[in-house]
């Protein structure tokens, strides 16, 4: 299959579904073999197969905790194995950890740490070596709105993504003149099924879903589809004078000056 991405190999991480899972997806419309590395074996697996059917491009599912560097290692060894040399990685897995500041634990805030900012250093480090021999490749941080703004009672989930993004300008000014271009992608209030699930916890899951949707300037929540087109673009040839660039899709929430 002809496309932007056609001989790439692509790890997306947390792609079971969600965001990740319509970056997966549209990374294999774009011609380029790719690795769902997941924590859930059970979503990755449906996804991958799903994707394969529906593109029959190389999918495959592999098991991966972020938080874990050995668990990092095995899955990019397995993915090398299955797809090829890794020219594209998209850190997306995450948690939303929110706790009052003085009542949250330490193991609150380790396991916040580990998944949303560490987990993201292990897999770049994975792949950096074989990029930088290599003179190419892309890596792609999906980070959040809550990197340059605050919301109250959010507590460490910003504290994390600020220093993610603090991670991307970084580690883009260190390996530019190797060919690799590291960039991000803080996506708003996104339709998922994580989304729905909030809402479902609420006495008027409709309400609550139309209470969100009248936050956003566009009067809707972002679409997963939109934020996959932006990330072919930073993985593309294309892209590789963005250097630790942060591409802003929440539909204008952070730029509004007042509620």
């Amino acid at each position: 299959m002809a496309g932007r991405l056609a001989g790439k190999a692509a790890i997306v991480t947390g792609a079971g579904r969600g965001i990740g899972a319509a970056i997966a997806r549209r990374f294999a419309e774009e011609g380029a073999a790719v690795a769902i590395a997941e924590l859930d074996p059970a979503a990755a697996a449906a996804t991958a197969g799903a994707i394969r059917a529906e593109t029959r491009q190389a999918v495959v599912a592999l098991p991966c905790d972020v938080a874990d560097p050995g668990s990092v290692a095995q899955m990019h060894g397995a993915a090398e194995r299955a797809i090829g040399p890794i020219g594209v990685l998209v850190n997306n897995a995450g948690i939303a950890l929110f706790r009052p500041p003085l009542e949250m634990t330490a193991a609150d805030w380790r396991r916040c740490m580990a998944v949303d900012l560490e987990g993201a250093w292990h897999c770049a480090r994975a792949v950096l070596p074989g990029m930088i021999a290599r003179g190419d490749g892309a890596i792609i941080n999906i980070i959040s709105n809550h990197a340059m703004t605050i919301i109250p009672a959010t507590f460490p989930y910003p504290v994390a993504k600020h220093a993610l993004l603090g991670m991307t300008r970084a580690l883009g000014l260190e390996f530019a003149r190797q060919g690799i271009s590291v960039n991000a992608i803080s996506p708003g209030y996104t339709d998922t099924a994580m989304a729905q699930e909030v809402f479902d916890r609420a006495p008027d899951p409709a309400a609550a879903r139309a209470e969100v949707e009248a936050k956003q300037p566009p009067g809707r929540l972002c679409r997963p589809d939109e934020i996959a087109a932006v990330a072919v673009l930073l993985a593309s040839d294309e892209a590789r004078f963005m250097v630790g660039e942060n591409i802003v899709i929440d539909g204008g929430v952070s730029i509004r000056m007042y509620e």
